[in-house]
Parts: structure tokens; sequence; C-alpha cells
């Protein structure tokens, strides 16, 4: 089973085909899973969500899922995260489903949490997913909303993020632990569970992610390697990707509501207003780019 190598950080066990595996029990919190796996030819796996909501991403390769909702086949094209845009399903509770593997090894990644509503499921190609550049300087970094707020779903949030080499990203530092709602009764921040589930274009790369309170009552900084998990309960949460390595992590979240409505750290915010030019290096990923 995958290991903790801190009370954050979870290290991948590839000798298992779910090489990835977190629950609400082994994250303090109420809701999240999350779990990745490899499906091998010939091998297909068999899930059900039960009274859950599920969204699953196509890491790499290609395959047919076949369930009591649909089928979708071919699902996935592009051979890895860092050469082209993902597929993707979204799938309602009580869904029993089957992914078989074509042409190879297929990766996928997938979160799920409770839902007593119910809510129709779909595919999410390449084209329906946008692009957002988000930043500035070495603080720019590539944005695939997957998931977005909106999304006609219960509490899933989920998109992918893309950090060029030297650059930082989840920056300025911002929370969401707490459900605020200010005078007029605007939501201000909301209360999100978190995972950051990694991938580094080469094997020797790394990120480090600080998760962080404002009051100091939790203070972690962590390593994060290729495949490596790290569990956002509350606090700031920035990245910083090694020089010379391209950073990808997969963000699913849930809780309070069907946002992304959260609030930086105040003694960081001002770096927003230095932020005159974005980085050319992106956007990395793009439609058609694995048939290139």
């Amino acid at each position: 089973m995958p290991g903790t190598v801190s009370p954050l950080l979870i290290s991948p066990d590839h000798s298992q085909d779910e090489f990835m595996h977190v629950d609400p029990a082994q994250a303090g919190w109420d809701l999240l899973h999350f779990a990745a796996r490899r499906i091998l030819p010939g091998h297909p796996w068999h899930f059900a969500t039960g009274e859950n909501e599920l969204a699953l991403v196509v890491l790499g390769g290609v395959c047919a899922v076949r369930s009591n909702r649909g089928s979708w086949s071919p699902l996935g094209r592009r051979p890895d995260v860092f050469h082209g845009m993902p597929y993707s399903l979204y799938l309602p509770r009580r869904t029993s489903f089957e992914i078989e593997a074509l042409d190879g090894a297929v990766e996928v990644g997938y979160g799920w949490c409770a839902t007593d509503q119910d809510h129709p499921a779909r595919q999410i190609v390449p084209r329906d997913v946008r692009i957002e550049i988000r930043g500035g300087g070495n603080a720019t970094r590539q944005i695939n909303h997957i998931l977005p707020p909106g999304s006609h779903v219960h509490r899933l949030v989920v998109c992918e993020v893309f950090t060029p080499s030297g650059n930082w990203s989840s920056y300025p530092p911002h929370k969401h632990d707490r459900h605020t709602v200010n005078d007029q009764g605007e939501l201000v921040e909301a209360d999100l569970e978190e995972v950051y589930f990694y991938k580094i274009d080469r094997p020797d790369g790394f990120a480090y992610q600080r998760v962080y309170t404002g009051d100091g009552r939790l203070d972690e900084l962590v390593m994060a390697k290729n495949d490596h998990l790290v569990l956002v309960p509350e606090g700031y949460h920035p990245v910083v990707s090694a020089h010379g390595y391209t950073t990808y992590y997969l963000n699913i979240l849930a809780g309070s509501a069907q946002v992304l409505t959260a609030s930086d750290d105040p003694q960081y915010a001002w770096v927003k207003s230095e932020w005159t030019e974005t980085d050319p290096r992106l956007p990395l990923v793009h439609l058609g780019m694995e048939l290139e």
C-alpha cells in the first residue's frame, strides 16, 4: 500500500495496480477520496460509486468504459500528462463501471465523495476543457479546468496545473478552510478538502510544497516527486517547481460548495501588483499536440 512520508505527503506503491489511495479517515477530513491506478491490457478494472459522485481523469493511454449509465470508447489519447489535454468522466452515485485498456497500459486518477444528489454522467473531452494562464512573471502557470465551479455536479471540482521550470504556483499562498460569507451574503471563502497528485516530466525532478496556517499550528514543507500525493486539509499551500523540470499536479477538491473561492495570505497578496507580464513558455500543453 502507499506509505505516509509525512502527515501530508503520501508516496506511491508501484507494486500494486492501484498505486495511490487515500480515504477520509487517513486524510483526517470528511469527504474526499482519491486513488490512482494502472490498468493493463487484458485486466479490466471494475468499480462502483455507491453513494458517491466520482470524477476520473485519464492521465495517459486509451481505454474503453462500460457502465450502467452508458459507454465511452475510446476515452483518452495523450500518452502522458505532458503531451496532450485530458479526457475525463463524471459519474454519479449508484454507477457500476468497467474500464478496459486499449492499445497498451492506461493510467487514471480519480476522486469521489458522498452525495445525496443525482447528476448526469458525462464525458469531458479536450475541447470542453478551458485553459487558463494564471499569475505573472515566474508565478505564471497553466490551469486546465475539467470540472470547474458551476459544473452540473454536487461537490467535486477538478483541474490540472502545469508549472514550468523554476516557477511558482498556488501563489500567492491561498487557503479555503472556512466557509465564510460577508455582510452582503456573498461567499468569500469555502471550506474545501484538496489533493495534489504530482507528475514530474523527468524521473529525478521534484517540487516543494508548503502547507501552513496563519497561526502556526500547521507548518509543513514537503518534497513531492513523481506520483506523490499531497493532502491539503487546511491552510495556505504554495508550490515551487525545481529548476529544469516541469511540474504537473491534478487537483481534486470537495467541500462546502462547488466553488474555488479562496483567501490569499495577506502577507503575500501584494505580489499580484508586481505582475506585469506572463511567462511566454505557457501554455505547455494544448489541443492536438499529442498528434504532432
